[in-house]
């Protein structure tokens, strides 16, 4: 008999089925005991009256791995309006250790230390779990959208010679007797290969030994990467970063329905055209000094407000950051050269995306680069593809975990997160 789950369970009324998964929960009353089984689709009921059968339950633990035998019968009051009785149970290995914390409570009460010491089996816990399919469903709307769009995936290394954003804190390793470093971003690559093929993303850890210990920062996260040829500015990149989160947020509404049920969150409109306002006017906005060179987060707080009341937008375009808050490839603003053709994307009032036009001549990386006291030659493989014709180009780069906490509304984007990365962790 070929094992179901147990979404499957409410059109297989009056047949007997095979379920098999983790005891979630047992409860065990005078006449009868239940049996909660949770498998990847949910949880099954399972009603135990026989004897032996509830003799067998009594000694099982939560998280024992069990096969179970039954006949489907309709109960409105069951998870699914369906339960399996006249089981037959059957473990699949030794009674499991219960871990510190109870897996059948709605919300997990240890804390996020106790959790992530346990990721393993904290993330079972529908709730985390819940995160993460989020998580895997925005990726798919990134990818469905770009490909649709004439993108081509790359896969770029993520342990480089240099380091890509002009002296923030690297991860220095030893490569075979050299110096190296795990690559801060996809950046140099991502603009090389367009000029292979114009379109391209992708999707990967990036590093920051930067050391923040907050609740939105971590030293390794998955970086969505965008980058695009022949663009007129900076706008053409905002339109495909427009473009690519109504995908990502449409795919997660249909491919993650049960999990933004699970945590009571509701995805976000991306409005077709979504407000911007240039960072001199930002800075007005959010009551900051007019020589403020960057936005702190109790500004971008501000700003979000002012979105939300003002737009009825969750989302914010701020464009025109000063160039000296922005790294070396950065192009530009040529009616303002002291702003940029770039931008941040603000989701409900944090820092979400980071993006701009980016120099595309050989002799203008120089100049930035002197303008900079940086030298060429740790660049130089990258500088050097610039004399060889690049088209005008951009592109942008979203922060995944980030992503998916200001979605579910999660306090901490570790609680996003299956096995965190950050100052103090690098276990499990």
């Amino acid at each position: 008999m070929q094992r179901i789950l147990s979404t499957e369970l409410p059109a297989r009324v009056g047949a007997t089925v095979r379920l098999a998964g983790w005891v979630h929960r047992r409860r065990l009353l005078k006449s009868v005991a239940f049996l909660i089984v949770r498998d990847a689709a949910g949880l099954a009921q399972v009603v135990v009256a026989a004897p032996a059968v509830r003799e067998q339950v009594e000694a099982l633990t939560e998280e024992t791995v069990v096969e179970v035998v039954g006949t489907v019968v309709a109960n409105p009051t069951a998870p699914a309006g369906v339960e399996v009785v006249e089981p037959t149970v059957r473990p699949l290995g030794p009674p499991a250790v219960p871990p510190p914390f109870d897996l059948y409570r709605p919300v997990l009460t240890a804390t996020l230390p106790t959790q992530f010491d346990h990721a393993p089996v904290a993330l079972r816990h529908p709730v985390r779990s819940a995160a993460l399919r989020i998580s895997a469903a925005a990726v798919s709307g990134f990818r469905a959208t770009l490909d649709g769009r004439g993108f081509v995936e790359v896969h770029t290394p993520k342990v480089v010679a240099s380091s890509t954003e002009s002296g923030a804190n690297v991860f220095a390793l030893d490569w075979f007797g050299r110096p190296a470093y795990l690559a801060q971003s996809p950046q140099f690559y991502k603009q090389l290969m367009v000029g292979v093929f114009e379109r391209v993303y992708e999707v990967g850890p990036v590093f920051r030994a930067e050391p923040h210990d907050t609740v939105r920062h971590l030293a390794q996260y998955t970086s969505l990467d965008v980058e695009l040829g022949f663009v007129a500015d900076h706008r053409d990149v905002m339109a495909v970063l427009r473009e690519t989160l109504a995908g990502m947020v449409a795919t997660v509404g249909e491919r993650a329905g049960n999990a933004l049920a699970t945590l009571g969150v509701t995805v976000p409109e991306v409005p077709a055209e979504i407000p911007a306002v240039h960072f001199t006017d930002a800075l007005k906005i959010a009551g900051a000094p007019a020589d403020e060179p960057d936005l702190a987060p109790a500004h971008e707080r501000a700003l979000g407000e002012w979105a939300l009341r003002e737009h009825g937008s969750d989302f914010l375009f701020v464009t025109g950051y000063p160039m000296a808050k922005r790294p070396f490839y950065t192009h530009p603003d040529p009616a303002r050269p002291a702003y940029s053709n770039g931008f941040d994307l603000l989701f409900r009032g944090v820092e979400l995306v980071t993006g701009g036009q980016r120099l595309h001549r050989h002799a203008d990386y120089l100049a930035a680069l002197a303008a900079r006291g940086e030298p060429v030659e740790p660049y130089a493989g990258y500088v050097d593809a610039f004399r060889h014709g690049m088209p005008p180009h951009g592109g942008f780069a979203i922060g995944l975990e980030r992503f998916v906490a200001r979605l579910t509304g999660a306090a901490n984007v570790r609680e996003v997160t299956a096995f965190p990365r950050d100052l103090h962790r690098l276990t499990p």
